[in-house]
């Protein structure tokens, strides 16, 4: 099992140098340049300027040459500074140690990331479980259509619609930020319910889309599992259907979901993009959106990079979940 894991360790060293060498190559080919943000809406900026401002930034010099000096920068854990007007290092700016570590914007992504995927796999499960052992039921094709709806919603619209319901015409929860404005004056009781309000919509419009797929996935997974000879055995035993369902059609019902732990990672990093910057949050999300609409290459390479390293991280412990489901892949 070490040797197994250690193996899948070190593959994951040159998956991460592709991704990022694809990410660099993707960004320095799209439209524009840092530099027009910063000279295209002056008049006054010379071309020598313009010049002077790309060897500052080193966008002078080859592309490849360019990748090999950030890669040795990378290997030393420094992304470089921002091209931003403050110039500060990309790790200060995702990981700055002047906030309180809730704030922190690299904390604020993982933990809305991880209360999504403990609810996708809270709701999502045990729907897909009943979805199975109540075929063609009316609770099965009511979570057919819910299935349907969530993979067809796009995710910024459902988003405003539950903004304008809870937030503007009900007036029951807050539609931007992670914490109100008076959050300081609040009582220890007071701050964890303001937290807890602000998250209650982006952590549900992130997990949205994953209820819907992972309960389908488990629907079909159960429905095989549960057609499996052992499974009738255990009937004829005279099991309760219970224990035929709980103990022994689950665990191996569970090995698709656990793939799809890892392959989940991305969705959910990606989504930040889209419901930070809707709900006004300030984490990775935003960051990283506004890193490429300033065309800022190391803050966005910096969060690239991380997101594909939490990414591979997840691919590792769905093998270890998938090792401890089946004794099999442990026995190899």
């Amino acid at each position: 099992m070490i040797t197994y894991l250690a193996k899948r360790f070190f593959e994951m060293i040159p998956t991460l140098f592709g991704i990022t060498l694809v990410s660099f190559l993707i960004l320095q080919l799209a439209p524009g340049k840092p530099t027009d943000v910063l000279t295209e809406m002056n008049p006054k900026i010379t071309p020598e300027a313009r010049e002077r401002l790309e060897k500052l930034y080193g966008l002078d010099k080859p592309m490849m040459v360019q990748y090999g000096m950030w890669l040795k920068r990378v290997v030393k854990l420094d992304f470089g500074n921002s091209f931003s007007t403050d110039r500060r290092p990309v790790l200060e700016k995702i990981w700055d140690t002047k906030q309180a570590l809730i704030d922190r914007r690299l904390f604020i992504t993982f933990f809305i990331n991880l209360l999504s995927m403990i609810l996708i796999f809270i709701v999502a499960i045990p729907i897909g479980i009943s979805s199975a052992t109540h075929q063609h039921s009316l609770f099965d094709k009511i979570t057919t259509v819910f299935v349907f709806i969530g993979f067809a919603m796009p995710t910024f619209w459902f988003a405003l619609l539950l903004m304008m319901l809870f937030g503007i015409h009900l007036d029951w929860l807050p539609i931007s930020g992670f914490k109100s404005m008076n959050y300081e004056s609040l009582t220890l009781s007071g701050q964890i319910w303001d937290r807890t309000r602000h998250l209650i919509l982006p952590v549900f419009i992130s997990a949205f889309g994953g209820l819907a797929g992972v309960s389908r996935y488990m629907r079909g997974s159960m429905l095989e599992v549960i057609r499996q000879d052992y499974i009738t055995t255990a009937r004829a035993k005279g099991l309760s259907e219970t224990a035929v369902i709980y103990k022994h059609a689950l665990r191996n019902a569970l090995l698709t979901i656990i793939t799809l732990l890892g392959l989940s990672v991305p969705g959910l990093i990606g989504g930040s993009v889209i419901f930070e910057n809707i709900f006004g949050i300030p984490g990775m999300g935003q960051l990283f959106y506004m890193g490429v609409m300033t065309r800022d290459y190391p803050l966005v390479m910096g969060i690239l990079t991380i997101g594909a390293m939490l990414t591979l991280l997840g691919n590792l412990l769905a093998d270890i979940g998938y090792m401890i489901a089946d004794p099999r892949i442990r026995a190899k």
